[in-house]
């Protein structure tokens, strides 16, 4: 096995440009993986490329660097509309984990249980990448995850910050998350929901292959007019496009049943 450390992102992007690589942040998802096989390809660790990590506030908005942490996420002096992705942050595994594992780690993985992306998804989030060749782009996070360990990062692309515009970095949020016991699992649902004047936005991860938005509920949430309780707004109907699965840890009729329950739970801790 090769395993290559740059300092320097231009050397990164040509490691990449030259030969397939396993992209090494934190390894929480990339080592459990392998466990018993060998790596297909050599790993290219992008720990010590300078500007990677941080959480900063910019002209547009936010932005959270690559290879930033869970752990910096919970320590990030952010708005309110920040705190889903902030309890969030302290769901994903254990504390070891969380000073490891990365945020565009969360999302490279593309697992449909992945407790990261509704919360990011409701601050309309995007993934920039870079290219030694093509330069550098943009996707909005709904589309660049396609599928179950399914991106839209090109062999040759590096995932270099996840930007949250400053249009949705208002109001509150919140995340709930249902598993088999209270820490250290994998979700049975989860939803982030997100409330400002005008707007809403509400997420479920791990009822579909890939989390997705209730527009339908958010059109309700948005236009809710005083005295309107959230449990007369939010409807079965408006879940009707999840597709969970049945497996080991709940059918999908509880799946959706539980996806109700945890966005009116996720919409009450925010409260009018």
């Amino acid at each position: 096995m090769r395993l290559t450390r740059p300092d320097d992102l231009n050397e990164a992007l040509d490691l990449l440009a030259d030969r397939h690589w396993h992209v090494l942040g934190g390894g929480t998802d990339l080592y459990p993986a392998h466990v018993e096989r060998p790596f297909a390809h050599p790993l290219l660790d992008i720990t010590a490329v300078p500007g990677l990590r941080g959480i900063r506030r910019t002209d547009e908005g936010w932005s959270i660097g690559a290879t930033s942490t869970w752990t910096d996420v919970v320590r990030a002096d952010l708005p309110p509309a920040f705190d889903a992705l902030k309890a969030a942050a302290r769901e994903v595994g254990s504390i070891q984990i969380q000073n490891a594992a990365t945020v565009a780690g969360n999302l490279c993985n593309a697992s449909p249980a992945a407790d990261g992306v509704p919360p990011l998804l409701i601050l309309d989030a995007e993934v920039e990448l870079e290219s030694s060749e093509r330069g550098s782009r943009r996707v909005a996070l709904q589309d660049f995850i396609q599928g179950n360990r399914l991106t839209d990062r090109q062999p040759d692309e590096l995932v270099t910050r996840i930007l949250i515009p400053d249009s949705s970095a208002g109001g509150r949020s919140s995340f709930v998350k249902l598993g088999s016991r209270r820490y250290l699992v994998i979700s049975i649902t989860m939803v982030a929901a997100r409330l400002a004047e005008g707007q809403a936005a509400v997420a479920v991860g791990a009822c579909s292959v890939v989390a997705q938005r209730l527009g339908r509920l958010e059109t309700v949430l948005a236009r809710r007019n005083p005295g309107e309780t959230f449990d007369d707004l939010v409807q079965p109907l408006h879940f009707d496009d999840l597709t969970p699965i049945d497996d080991v840890r709940a059918s999908a009729g509880y799946r959706t049943e539980a996806a109700r329950t945890c966005t009116l739970r996720a919409l009450q801790e925010i409260g009018s």
